[in-house]
């Protein structure tokens, strides 16, 4: 793969856009493929004539959208289109590269995949090679299945940091590929050679290790039945430093649940409504049709497909719901729609990996939230 060239989503007028499905896209792509792969190969114009043009129609499908393109080692134009690590986009990403057109001039790829990366990247007057970054692993106390990792950087210094870390983390994804990457680590940090606290493994057997750690998580959970317990919902009250209450609703039986990290993809959408006149919580005519959005979420989203409803929060003017999943992409695709269905509300929906729920410990039930 020769140098890429990149667009990070500028925030275009789409109102007057008319591409809304995968194949409405493929559909204008087609009539421009010729000119745009002259463009590409060129380099002539290729952020006048290429960028500024596909990007605000990938953005008219889904606005989390960015793209790489480049040549190809045997001369084709490489199109990458990429979700830049963003959990909840990279099923879209997936399905319309899968809708993509056979084109003999064109590779069409979804998520940036892995490259070699031996030569380095270089960023900032900074090197990022498999030479000069080392990893260990922690052991955290009562989350056996967590991978936290530490990377080490040979020339991290205070004022580099910032830098440092960027560069680290653009070479990781690049090294393990976007999806590996947003989904095998659960959480790291970046520090100095000054720092390390134990042995140093070198970079290169980073993708080694974490096979091995999938391998293993693949195999203790294989056989566990999915979670079908009677549910225990409790009722949580508490108030918030500005004084308005919270109301929450949680299935306490979950939380009791000891395979927790098989379902370890936690969704939380989050509503806003007017609760003004109520003490930040929602008055009647919102309160029902935010539970007629709720019922159609747990519709959705079975225990017997994977995936746990755990329950609700609502406070200054915003209901939260949560769910657990054993994969991101279910969840994705159901939210998507459902924020679709009821545009009259703002919402927002974050997707995120936490084997052990650790976003819920406020809700133990021997203490208060």
């Amino acid at each position: 793969m020769g140098i890429f060239d990149r667009v990070f989503g500028k925030k275009e007028d789409n109102s007057n856009l008319e591409i809304l499905t995968y194949q409405d896209f493929w559909d204008w792509f087609l009539t421009k493929e010729k000119e745009f792969e002259a463009v590409v190969k060129n380099r002539i114009n290729i952020e006048k004539d290429f960028f500024e043009i596909i990007s605000p129609n990938l953005h008219q499908i889904n606005e989390g959208f960015y793209f790489l393109a480049g040549i190809s080692d045997d001369d084709k134009v490489d199109f990458i289109v990429t979700a830049e690590g963003e959990i909840k986009n990279i099923v879209f990403v997936e399905e319309l590269i899968d809708a993509a057109p056979t084109l003999e001039n064109w590779k069409f790829t979804a998520l940036k995949p892995e490259m070699n990366l031996d030569s380095g990247i270089r960023m900032e007057d900074h090197e990022f090679t498999t030479g000069n970054i080392f990893f260990y692993a922690n052991e955290i106390e009562n989350y056996p299945d967590e991978i936290d990792i530490t990377f080490v950087y040979e020339n991290l210094n205070n004022e580099n940091k910032d830098s440092v870390v960027n560069g680290v983390c653009i070479f990781l994804d690049n090294f393990l590929g976007e999806l590996n990457f947003a989904t095998q680590i659960d959480t790291f940090n970046v520090i100095g050679k000054d720092e390390a606290t134990q042995e140093l493994i070198p970079v290169s057997k980073l993708k080694d290790y974490l096979q091995w750690r999938e391998r293993e998580f693949t195999e203790k959970y294989k056989n566990i039945k999915n979670f079908d317990e009677e549910e225990k919902f409790s009722i949580f009250e508490a108030s918030l430093h500005n004084g308005l209450p919270l109301i929450a609703a949680i299935n306490t039986s979950l939380l009791e649940y000891d395979s927790k990290a098989s379902y370890s993809w936690i969704s939380v959408l989050k509503t806003h409504y007017n609760g003004e006149n109520n003490n930040g919580l929602p008055e009647k005519n919102d309160y029902e049709r935010l539970s007629d959005i709720e019922e159609k979420l747990i519709e959705e989203l079975k225990n017997e497909n994977g995936h746990l409803y755990i329950g609700r929060e609502s406070a200054d003017n915003v209901k939260e719901t949560y769910f657990a999943s054993k994969d991101f992409r279910e969840p994705s695709k159901i939210f998507r729609k459902i924020m679709k269905d009821y545009p009259e509300y703002k919402m927002s929906l974050e997707i995120y990996k936490d084997k052990y729920w650790q976003s819920f410990e406020r809700y133990n039930i021997n203490q208060n939230i």
